[in-house]
């Protein structure tokens, strides 16, 4: 078996629903993008979990461009190495590449796909009012792992210190991890959208205050 027939891909059943249909030639470099280097959580399972939530916002509040959002989510990790700061700056450009070479004549609007790519760089930095209530739904839809279930935020919580082993010290991952955590933790609204906080919020603390109490 070839490494592209074993590599991880997206679900036929999410791809099918989604309001574009990648061209085959895109997909595959999509997901090869998504399988170097080899990365326990920001990986093509994430893309489809927020593709997940991305769906649930389109029957529900409904996306005003929902073909930049969908990119924005396919691409928003696609480039991603562990301790790096220009990750979403590299994804952005790597979108903007892929929308000019397979969607030259459809109208995307290149510049929302890059700017929802690059505000996943300020994650617990960004202020309810700061941006609008779309940029809120596309954001919380990347952070809504912070209110899974147990097991499953635990999952992800050890995918995350898997890819900053080797690349950052330990108690320096460590310090910076549970910072990050706290900060989140006391902010007023975990998630910016009335949508994911009614949903999420609740359950995100509870994470929040096991994984920051938890001796690591």
């Amino acid at each position: 078996m070839s490494f592209a027939e074993s590599r991880p891909s997206l679900p036929e059943t999410l791809l099918a629903a989604l309001p574009l249909q990648l061209p085959p030639e895109q997909r595959a470099a999509l997901e090869a993008a998504y399988a170097t280097p080899a990365r326990a959580y920001h990986n093509i399972g994430h893309v489809a979990e927020v593709l997940r939530h991305y769906l649930d916002v389109a029957a529900g509040p409904g996306w005003r461009q929902p073909r930049e959002v969908v990119l924005a989510v396919l691409y928003h990790d696609a480039i991603y190495e562990a301790g790096r700061r220009d990750n979403e700056a590299r994804s952005a450009v790597l979108a903007r590449e892929h929308i000019a070479r397979w969607w030259a004549e459809a109208g995307i609007d290149a510049d929302r796909v890059a700017e929802l790519i690059d505000l996943t760089a300020r994650h617990g930095a960004i202020a309810h009012d700061q941006v609008d209530e779309q940029t809120r739904l596309f954001l919380d839809g990347d952070m809504a792992i912070l209110g899974a279930e147990p097991a499953v935020f635990d999952a992800y919580d050890r995918g995350i210190a898997s890819e900053y082993r080797g690349h950052v010290p330990g108690p320096l991952f460590r310090l910076n991890r549970r910072r990050f955590l706290k900060g989140l933790l006391k902010r007023e609204r975990i998630f910016l959208s009335d949508y994911y906080h009614a949903r999420y919020d609740v359950a995100a603390r509870n994470n929040l205050r096991r994984a920051i109490t938890t001796k690591r």
